[in-house]
């Protein structure tokens, strides 16, 4: 009895480590081909001078080309902080971190540098915003000097928040009856990129109308001209295009430049105010 049953333990036993490999073959090819799709490589086209900028996606993984006797510099986001970095091979692999900058524009560098050629492992630095994957290979001479990225989902979320604030924001007329605005003002001076379209006040505020291009250039500030002739720097809010300043003035200047100014005169013409319509 025992010569039959110990051939057929050791034909079991011989049996199941091939048996274990042929279930763990599909898994296996799964995680393999599954690495090689979410590996994004450097392009040509996405380089910055010699800094390889790669879009940002939670779960890609990063190709970073090193080689010894050179640093590769891995940047993260200003304003970033480093939670921890954490590598599969740290015995030839000589990885650290530092940073450049200061205050929101604080930046977190990662340094890696291979010992020799020939090698491959992974990264995985975690930071208080994201996590990043990379995979690490040596080459005998190339390497990538740095490497860093841009981030469009937040790209998309300020856009967003901006246009929100936009919306929220009350228009420059609310609360504007046509009828009450007086538009008896003249504009004379200098013809600057920024002269004013036109200038009108409710009998309360006083509107400075710009043209839309003045978000593009530097806004001139407002001055207010006293009956002596002497000007003052006056309080305004930018909503808009308008200057919105809370008083009536007779007389003001925008005023631009230093060493050849730019200077745009504001009248307001007699007392009687001109109605639109009148």
């Amino acid at each position: 009895m025992k010569s039959v049953i110990l051939p057929a333990m050791v034909t079991m036993v011989l049996a199941g480590p091939a048996w274990t490999q042929d279930r763990a073959a599909a898994p296996l090819k799964a995680v393999r081909s599954a690495t090689r799709s979410a590996t994004l490589e450097p392009a040509a086209t996405g380089f910055v001078s010699g800094a390889q900028v790669y879009p940002f996606s939670d779960g890609t993984i990063y190709q970073v080309y090193a080689a010894p006797g050179l640093v590769t510099d891995i940047a993260l986001q200003p304003g970033e902080t480093l939670v921890a970095v954490a590598s599969g091979d740290t015995a030839r692999w000589v990885i650290g971190d530092t940073t450049s900058g200061s205050g929101d524009g604080k930046q977190t560098h990662v340094l890696v540098k291979p010992v020799w050629s020939g090698l491959l492992t992974n990264l995985v630095i975690t930071t208080d915003r994201r996590a990043y994957h990379l995979r690490l290979a040596s080459t005998p001479a190339t390497a990538l000097s740095s490497l860093r990225w841009t981030y469009p989902d937040d790209e998309l979320l300020a856009v967003r928040r901006k246009a929100e604030a936009a919306q929220g924001a009350p228009p420059v007329a609310t609360g504007l009856a046509v009828e009450q605005l007086h538009f008896n003002y003249a504009i004379s001076g200098d013809r600057p990129p920024w002269r004013p379209l036109r200038v009108f006040d409710d009998g309360t505020r006083t509107y400075v109308e710009f043209a839309a291009s003045l978000a593009n250039g530097d806004a001139p500030p407002l001055f207010v001209v006293g009956p002596d002739g002497k000007v003052e720097l006056v309080n305004y809010r930018l909503r808009d295009r308008f200057y919105v300043v809370d008083r009536i003035f007779d007389a003001a200047e925008l005023r631009l430049g230093l060493k050849k100014q730019q200077v745009v005169r504001i009248d307001r013409i007699g007392p009687s105010a001109q109605r639109r319509g009148a």
